[in-house]
């Protein structure tokens, strides 16, 4: 475990934006949690926020007033589900979900393929419900291990105690727990699931709604993801993303059938919900691409999401996510919502975020 005061946030982001925390902690092995709580304890210190690989956050330019900790927590172990049929993968949190998704393609076990090319820790993706091209990671997870600040004691969490939505989940927007470890159920198969969206399937050269072999189908997720600047090479001038800045809004039937009529894209999800493409809405409203909206922030040359440049400040990209947002609401009446997470305070964009810590915890 390693203390460092007044640490600057933009060290452990992928916007390279932010402050420095009261203190950063960084933890290098699941043993040194414990060392961890003996020292929140001794310190009195607030309950600690958690960053991973940063790939989701925006961390304000003055900082965050407390304790952050950096997870570098690596490790995976498999073993037979006792349903005879299937296999559990336990990841720790800081492992990367890339990493993951390799080694279980190499093993052929389908369940999380369609993630590849995501960019950040395993330990972040129950938080966000993260999804990609037809699969969302609730659908593969069997448990959650995580710390309860609020109790004091450790958890395994089912999948349905983890309370999981589209890009959402109870832990969200909330810092009572830290997640340890996450155990997913995956099934022997040397082929994909169905591949329903259909730039995978054309990529994989399969027909919609078809299988491929694991490692084709992995590779047209990554071509997919790559053409649209969605995987992170810090070799790419668009390099410095959250990835989606926004969720794809939650719509009713006349809305949908209004935006259907606009050619948009509109897909029913598996939390029962109907979206609509953010994207899609971002370029109805009139944005192009590369388009500079505030100083040092502008929409990625590739996909229709915002990155930082050169002198970028969290101000600036709190106001051009502001920018975007207002425009979209004027031009096609839908409201975005921002996805990353806020460390810090910038009013520009708490006001875009479904909502604040305190109203989420539970």
């Amino acid at each position: 475990m390693h203390v460092i005061d007044h640490a600057n946030l933009a060290s452990v982001t992928t916007l390279e934006l932010g402050g420095p925390a009261t203190r950063l902690i960084t933890l290098e092995t699941p043993e040194d949690f414990a060392a961890l709580l003996a020292h929140v304890r001794r310190e009195h210190l607030d309950t600690p926020r958690v960053v991973g690989s940063g790939s989701n956050v925006l961390a304000a330019d003055d900082g965050f007033d407390g304790t952050v900790i950096h997870m570098r927590t690596h490790g995976v172990d498999t073993r037979p589900h006792p349903d005879g049929r299937s296999v559990l993968v336990t990841a720790q949190a800081d492992h990367q979900l890339q990493d993951l998704v390799d080694a279980c393609v190499n093993q052929e076990l389908t369940g999380i393929e369609m993630l590849s090319g995501i960019p950040g820790t395993v330990g972040a993706t129950p938080v966000q419900n993260v999804g990609a091209y037809g699969q969302e990671l609730s659908e593969a997870i069997h448990a959650v291990r995580a710390y309860d600040w609020r109790t004091r004691r450790y958890v395994e969490l089912t999948a349905q105690q983890c309370l999981f939505g589209h890009r959402t989940s109870r832990f969200k927007h909330t810092n009572r727990w830290t997640i340890l470890s996450v155990t997913f159920t995956l099934t022997p198969s040397r082929t994909s699931c169905p591949l329903t969206y259909r730039a995978v399937a054309e990529a994989a050269g399969v027909a919609l709604g078809q299988p491929a072999p694991l490692p084709v189908a992995v590779e047209a997720v990554r071509s997919v993801r790559m053409k649209k600047g969605m995987i992170l090479d810090p070799g790419d001038s668009d390099h410095r993303s959250v990835g989606s800045v926004f969720l794809s809004p939650v719509i009713d039937d006349a809305t949908a059938t209004r935006l259907r009529a606009l050619k948009a894209s509109v897909n029913a999800f598996p939390d029962g919900s109907t979206r609509v493409s953010a994207s899609w809405l971002i370029q109805q409203a009139g944005f192009s691409l590369g388009e500079h909206l505030a100083p040092g922030v502008r929409m990625s040359t590739k996909h229709f999401t915002l990155v930082a440049d050169g002198l970028c400040t969290a101000a600036a990209f709190a106001t051009a996510a502001a920018i975007v947002a207002e425009r979209v609401q004027s031009r096609t009446g839908v409201t975005l919502t921002a996805e990353p997470d806020l460390l810090g305070t910038l009013p520009a964009y708490s006001v875009l975020t479904e909502s604040s810590l305190e109203t989420q915890s539970r």
